[in-house]
């Protein structure tokens, strides 16, 4: 949009601080109103058949705006951060108010409060060019050893600030960067991935390692019969668990609406379970989009429930406090723990921040499937199971029944049959349909790996960091067909 441009220098805080300071010139003081403005830059470079095919970057400005007038709350974003562009966005949402309903459930602006400061952020990874990122890739498809590779590598930061009229103000900053690739042999697929602060600790050789030596080892899978077996779950596994926990089990909204598993005070999980979300870990910025300031927050201490997240609507329906969990998303799906790490044995939960493993040379069932297991922290699971099922990957997962998270989905990635602590051969890949809780459960609970190690999310700021993980249960109902 043309118009005048705002004076030269601004940084976000001086433009969230300017719409502020427009609604009450145009509505009155009478009018609440809060802004995150958000400056982002992104790059990406993809590759297929071994080859980049496609780099791209973006570069992008995020003004939202919401307001409660007269008992009514409306809200609005845009990109312009022109004079008018602003003003234009103000007088858009502020006409939007006048329509909606009356909003009895108002909570109410954040009030001022102290921020902690961003995660130190690294200059090289905000600014990683693509170059960079070719030779991660070259290093990837190098490593592979003449195996069909794709994936993508990408790199980004955020830089936001927000203000509300009741005097609250708050910035931060957030850089990461992740690799995910997969490698392909005779129809079977193995894949690696990772997600650091810092793009100088992405090793492109050791991720198209471990990708192509699964691939290799998931060739000529048997067929086996559904079950339920003890398994092995990978970090990329765990992961999936703890991402459906997170949007169906400790979520504010759902819980006050009792759609949630969740019974904070009750031993509902493994003592071995300890789940923390804490946003400050790495790539976080330091509050939410309501302005509460962020902070980890321990769910599950111990195996027993301690806590749902919130944002300020779904807090105040309860009468407790928001836990900075408000997002883009929240006011459709509820608030979400969206930096979630499953505590590792004999830790305080820390993640790894390399999530390197070695590939192969584990001894575990000959040159067919020395492949199968990542990482020695893995090989130490498998080692104590007498038999059962080590399992990459979960995907293509749905929620069946949300109060009790029975979820269904299938393998990916590979699966191996273990005997005697041992991969023995490829399985084909098997539908599951289980209770996520249940599979957590007090007893379920074998046995933790020692190392969380963090992997990339679909959305911007968002990752899971997961151990490997025994269970003494988990319940297979078909092949990948049905």
């Amino acid at each position: 949009m043309s118009g005048t441009p705002v004076p030269a220098g601004d940084t976000e805080l001086d433009v969230a601080g300017r719409v502020v300071d427009l609604v009450a010139r145009l509505a009155g003081p009478a009018a609440q109103a809060e802004v995150t403005v958000t400056r982002a830059e992104s790059a990406l470079t993809r590759f297929a058949n071994s080859a980049i095919h496609q780099n791209v970057a973006a570069s992008s400005v995020d003004v939202r705006l919401r307001v409660h007038l007269a008992g009514r709350t409306a809200a609005g974003s845009g990109n312009a951060v022109t004079t008018d562009g602003l003003r234009t966005l103000v007088e858009r949402v502020l006409a939007a108010a006048r329509f909606t309903p009356p909003d009895p459930a108002w909570p109410g602006l954040a009030p001022a409060a102290p921020v902690a400061p961003s995660p130190g952020w690294d200059p090289a990874t905000a600014h990683a060019g693509p170059d960079q990122r070719a030779a991660l890739v070259r290093a990837f498809v190098d490593a592979a050893g003449g195996l069909v590779t794709a994936g993508y590598c990408r790199t980004g930061y955020r830089v936001a600030a927000f203000a509300n009229s009741a005097g609250h103000f708050a910035q931060g900053q957030a850089a990461d960067a992740a690799m995910d690739g997969i490698a392909r042999a005779d129809g079977a697929d193995g894949t690696a991935r990772q997600h650091v602060d810092r793009v100088a600790d992405l090793d492109g050789t050791d991720l198209g390692r471990r990708a192509a030596a699964k691939a290799r080892a998931a060739a000529q899978p048997v067929e086996l019969s559904p079950g339920r077996y003890p398994v092995v779950l990978e970090p990329p596994a765990v992961a999936d668990l703890l991402s459906n926990l997170a949007w169906y089990g400790f979520n504010g909204r759902r819980y006050a609406e009792r759609q949630s598993f969740a019974v904070p005070g009750t031993a509902q999980f493994d003592r071995a379970v300890t789940l923390v979300d804490d946003p400050l870990a790495a790539s976080g910025l330091p509050f939410d989009l309501e302005g509460t300031p962020s902070r980890a927050l321990t769910l599950v201490d111990a195996g027993t429930t301690s806590a749902v997240v919130h944002d300020r609507r779904s807090a105040a329906e309860l009468g407790v406090a928001s836990t900075g969990h408000a997002w883009a998303g929240s006011a459709t799906f509820g608030p979400i723990p969206r930096n979630l790490r499953l505590a590792p044995a004999g830790t305080a939960g820390a993640a790894d921040p390399t999530g390197v493993f070695v590939a192969g040379g584990h001894g575990v069932g000959g040159p067919a499937v020395d492949g199968a297991i990542g990482d020695p922290d893995t090989a130490a699971l498998v080692s104590r199971m007498e038999r059962g099922l080590l399992v990459s990957d979960l995907w293509y997962t749905r929620v069946l029944d949300p109060l009790s998270l029975v979820v269904t989905g299938l393998t990916r990635n590979g699966l191996w049959l273990v005997e005697d602590g041992r991969v023995t051969r490829a399985v084909r890949d098997l539908r599951f349909t289980e209770s996520y809780p249940r599979a957590l459960a007090p007893g379920a609970v074998l046995e933790l790996g020692r190392r969380a190690v963090r992997l990339p999310d679909r959305a911007d700021g968002a990752w899971w960091a997961a151990p490997s993980l025994r269970l003494a249960s988990w319940n297979f109902t078909g092949g990948a067909s049905g």
